[in-house]
């Protein structure tokens, strides 16, 4: 799906509607590709009208304003230590779970999530959606 910022943070903002508690997104995309973008995006379908900022030197952000509870992580600077942080505690919470370069953690991420992987082009960005499991086939129709 090839968007520029502002179809890309409607596009992002219609699936943070459709999200329910437990929900893990995995983001992949190289530095500046438009991830924490995205999550600005979801937030806004969640409720939270905070300002979402990235978490990379935090590893976790954590809004609870809005309708469910949002869970931003970066784990790009614990990549193959996951055990440096509870996962569990997010991934099987009661809120929404963002992963930026989910990628890294492989093996600890559970079997069902949606992967949006992101491939910039010169004025847009291309977003890719791969459901992992049923659960999420319906967030890509």
């Amino acid at each position: 799906m090839k968007m520029n910022e502002k179809e890309m943070l409607d596009f992002a903002e219609n699936l943070g509607r459709k999200l329910k508690a437990g929900d893990i997104i995995v983001l992949t995309g190289d530095l500046g590709a438009g991830k924490t973008t995205f999550t600005k995006g979801l937030g806004l379908g969640l409720d939270i009208h905070q300002m979402i900022k990235s978490p990379t030197y935090t590893i976790v952000r954590e809004y609870d304003e809005g309708r469910l509870p949002l869970y931003h992580m970066d784990v790009y600077r614990i990549g193959d230590d996951p055990d440096s942080i509870d996962l569990d505690d997010y991934l099987f919470g009661n809120g929404v779970t963002v992963i930026e370069w989910g990628q890294l953690l492989a093996q600890d991420l559970p079997d069902d999530y949606l992967e949006i992987i992101f491939e910039p082009l010169t004025a847009s960005r291309h977003l890719k959606l791969i459901a992992h499991g049923k659960r999420y086939e319906a967030y890509i129709g």
